[in-house]
C-alpha cells in the first residue's frame, strides 16, 4: 500500500516523526509490513434529514477512511487535529500486543490530543482477521469519527471460505441533527437523560424514510446475479443494538469481531455497538433492486428512531425497474429479545488445525460481576431525570471515575493516588438480580471511585457478567474488552446459578470476540488469559452507560522479562491541560454523613 499523506508535512517535520517512530520500532520485534496513514481532523459541513450542521470528521469524510492491512502488519496513524476541541483514537479490536500507549481511551491509556497539535498512533496488528473498526474515544466524537479497518490473510494464506466475487464495506451509525457533544454536556450539567439519536445510517445515507429523504439519500451497492459478495458490517451506532436484513436473501455469517465462525445461514443479523461482523450473500434473487435495512432493537423502553434506514441493492441486467425496492419482511421487530438471543446462541468458532481454539481450563481468577442502572440523588431533587435524581451506571456497584491523569500514566511512572487496585471480584451483595421493584437505594446508589483490577501475567481469568433489574431498567449491555479478544463459553436468561448453569458451557468451539451483549435479565460467561501487559478497558458499548460510569480496567502485569512487559512509551504523549469535567452533587446519606456524587463524560 502506498504511505497515503492527506496533509503537506516539512523535510523538518517528516524526518521528527520518522524518527521518532524507530525509536518504538526498535522496542519490538518487527512483523508484517509498516503501513503510514494521515487522519486530519477537522469540520465538516453536511445536509441530512432537512437540516444542515458541522461535525468533527476525518479526512472530510463519514464514514471515514478505510485502513487497509494484512495481518501481522503494523499502521502508523497521524493524527492532526484541526477540530475545535480534544479528541482521541481507537482502534477496536485491535490487541495492540504490549503497547497501551496507542489504544485511546481518554483518561485510561492517555489524554486528549489538543486542537492544533498531532499525535502519532502505532497500531500493532498480531492474530486479527477479518474486519475490525477504528473510532474517537473521548466525549460522543465517535458519531461522525469512525472507520473500517480491514485485515486481508497473511500473504500465502487466504479465506477459509470460497473466495468472494467482491466485498463491500457496510457501516451502520447514528446520526444527530444537533452537535452531538455540545447537546451531551448541556445534558449532563442538568442531570437529564443523553442525547438520542435522528436517525441511524448506512455508509452515511438514512435511505428512503426520514424527513427530506429520496432513492438519492440511499447508498447503493450493484451486484450481478449469480455472483458471491463479502460484506463486512461494522455497528458504529452510538448506543443502539441493531437489527439488520436484505430483502429475499439469506445472509452466511463467516466472522465476527476479527476472527471467523463456522458458517451461519441466517435471514436476519442483530449487531450490537462495536461489533463487526463478515457475512456473505449471493445474488440469486430475480433481477430488480432490494432494499438492505436496519432497525434499532430495543430491550427497555421505547425505539429512539422509528422510522426504518435503508439502501438499495441494485441487480446489473435488462429488466424495467421496479417503483420502489422491495422491503424484507425478514427484519425483525423492534422488540423481537427473543430471535436475537437465538442469533448469538448459534455463534460458533472454527475451531480447525489453521484456526485453533485455546479455551483455558484451568481457571486462576473467578469473577462474578452484576451490570447494573443506578441513579445519583441531587439536592432538593434538582435533576431532570429519575425523579429529580442523576442516572448512573455500575459494574458491582461502582460507579467509574475518570481520574486528573490517564491510569496508564500512572501505572508505568507508579504514582499514587490516581487510582486503587481493588476493584472487586464479586458483588458486596448477592440479591434476586432479576426481580422487580428494585428500587430502594440499597440496590440503586452507587460507590463512586477509580477502581481497577490488577492481573499477574498470564492468569486465567472467567467472567460471569450478571445483568440486573434495578429500577426496572434491565437492557443489554455489550461489553467491550481492550487488548483481548475471549472466549463466549455460555449464556442464559434469570440469574445465574453456578452449580447447574456451568454444566452448560461449551468449551470446544465458542465464538472467540471482543464485545459480547448480557442480556437482559440474563448472564453471560467469558474466559481469556491475561498474556497481554498493559493497562485495559473494560466497557458497555452503549456509550450512555460509558458516560455514566460502567466500565472499569484491567491492568496486567508484565512476565518479568522484555518481551512479556509493556513496551516503552512513545516520545511524545499528550499532556492532561486540565481536569476532566465533573458533574458533582453533595448530599446527605442516611447517616447524615455529607458525601459527593458526580456523573460526567
Amino acid at each position: 500500500m502506498e504511505l497515503l499523506r492527506t496533509v503537506v508535512l516539512s523535510e523538518f517535520q517528516w524526518w521528527l516523526f520518522v524518527s521518532g517512530m524507530l525509536v518504538v520500532c526498535m522496542s519490538s520485534t518487527a512483523r508484517g509490513e509498516d503501513r503510514y496513514y494521515d487522519f486530519v481532523l477537522k469540520e465538516t459541513n453536511f445536509t441530512k434529514l432537512c437540516s444542515s450542521k458541522s461535525m468533527l470528521t476525518v479526512n472530510d469524510s463519514f464514514p471515514g477512511p478505510v485502513i487497509n492491512v494484512r495481518k501481522g502488519d503494523t499502521a502508523f496513524v497521524n493524527v492532526h487535529n484541526h477540530g475545535n476541541y480534544g479528541v482521541t483514537l481507537h482502534w477496536h479490536g485491535v490487541k495492540q500486543p504490549r503497547n497501551p500507549w496507542s489504544d485511546g481511551p481518554n483518561y485510561i491509556t492517555q489524554c486528549k490530543i489538543p486542537p492544533g497539535t498531532n499525535f502519532t498512533y502505532k497500531v500493532i496488528f498480531s492474530d486479527e482477521e477479518g474486519t475490525v473498526w477504528w473510532h474517537a474515544h473521548s466525549d460522543w466524537t465517535q458519531s461522525s469519527v469512525h472507520g473500517a479497518i480491514v485485515i486481508l490473510p497473511a500473504e500465502g494464506t487466504t479465506y477459509p471460505f470460497p473466495q468472494p466475487d467482491a466485498e463491500e464495506i457496510i457501516v451502520l451509525a447514528s446520526w444527530y441533527t444537533g452537535h452531538v457533544n455540545e447537546m451531551l454536556h448541556e445534558d449532563l450539567s442538568v442531570g437529564s437523560d443523553l442525547p438520542r439519536a435522528n436517525a441511524y445510517v448506512i455508509n452515511g445515507q438514512p435511505g428512503s424514510f426520514h424527513n427530506c429523504c429520496s432513492a438519492e439519500t440511499n447508498y447503493k451497492l450493484i451486484v450481478d446475479y449469480g455472483k458471491t459478495y463479502l460484506l463486512r458490517i461494522i455497528n458504529a451506532a452510538v448506543n443502539s443494538e441493531l437489527f439488520f436484513a436484505i430483502a429475499n436473501h439469506n445472509v452466511t455469517v463467516v466472522g465476527m469481531d476479527g476472527k471467523y465462525l463456522k458458517p451461519l445461514s441466517t435471514s436476519f443479523l442483530a449487531i450490537s455497538p462495536g461489533q463487526t461482523m463478515n457475512v456473505l450473500f449471493t445474488a440469486d434473487q430475480p433481477l430488480g433492486h432490494y432494499y438492505m435495512a436496519v432497525r434499532q432493537y430495543v430491550t427497555v423502553g421505547f425505539p429512539d428512531v422509528y422510522n426504518i434506514t435503508t439502501s438499495i441493492i441494485e441487480y446489473t441486467g435488462n429488466y424495467t425497474p421496479p417503483a420502489s425496492p422491495v422491503f424484507p419482511d425478514n427484519l425483525p421487530s423492534y422488540y423481537d429479545i427473543v430471535p436475537a438471543n437465538d442469533f448469538l446462541s448459534r455463534l460458533r468458532s472454527l475451531a480447525s488445525k489453521e484456526h485453533p481454539v485455546n479455551v483455558p481450563l484451568n481457571i486462576t481468577t473467578h469473577m462474578f460481576i452484576e451490570t447494573s442502572q443506578k441513579e445519583i440523588a441531587c439536592p432538593n431533587a434538582s435533576c431532570q431525570s429519575m425523579d429529580g435524581n442523576r442516572i448512573s451506571s455500575a459494574l458491582n456497584n461502582f460507579t467509574f471515575q475518570n481520574p486528573y491523569m490517564d491510569i496508564l500514566l500512572a501505572y508505568y511512572r507508579n504514582i499514587s493516588g490516581i487510582y486503587s487496585a481493588d476493584f472487586p471480584n464479586k458483588p458486596r451483595v448477592f440479591f434476586n438480580f432479576t426481580g422487580y421493584n428494585l428500587t430502594t437505594a440499597n440496590y440503586t446508589t452507587p460507590a463512586i471511585a477509580t477502581k481497577v483490577k490488577m492481573l499477574d501475567y498470564n492468569e486465567t481469568v472467567e467472567i460471569v457478567f450478571q445483568g440486573t433489574n434495578t429500577l426496572d431498567g434491565s437492557v443489554n449491555h455489550p461489553m467491550h474488552l481492550h487488548g483481548y479478544s475471549f472466549y463466549v463459553i455460555g449464556s442464559g436468561l434469570g440469574n445465574f446459578n453456578n452449580e447447574t448453569d456451568p454444566q452448560s458451557y461449551n468449551l470446544v468451539d465458542p465464538p472467540e470476540l471482543n464485545t459480547i451483549r448480557v442480556p437482559k435479565r440474563g448472564w453471560v460467561t467469558v474466559r481469556f488469559q491475561a498474556s497481554n501487559p498493559g493497562v485495559w478497558l473494560w466497557h458497555c458499548h452503549l456509550t450512555k452507560h460509558l458516560t455514566w460510569g460502567m466500565k472499569t480496567a484491567f491492568i496486567v502485569k508484565g512476565g518479568g522479562t522484555p518481551e512479556t512487559s509493556i513496551l516503552d512509551p512513545p516520545p511524545y504523549m499528550p499532556r492532561c491541560e486540565k481536569s476532566f469535567v465533573n458533574y458533582i452533587q453533595e448530599f446527605d446519606d442516611h447517616s447524615g454523613e455529607n458525601k459527593n456524587k458526580l456523573s460526567g463524560v
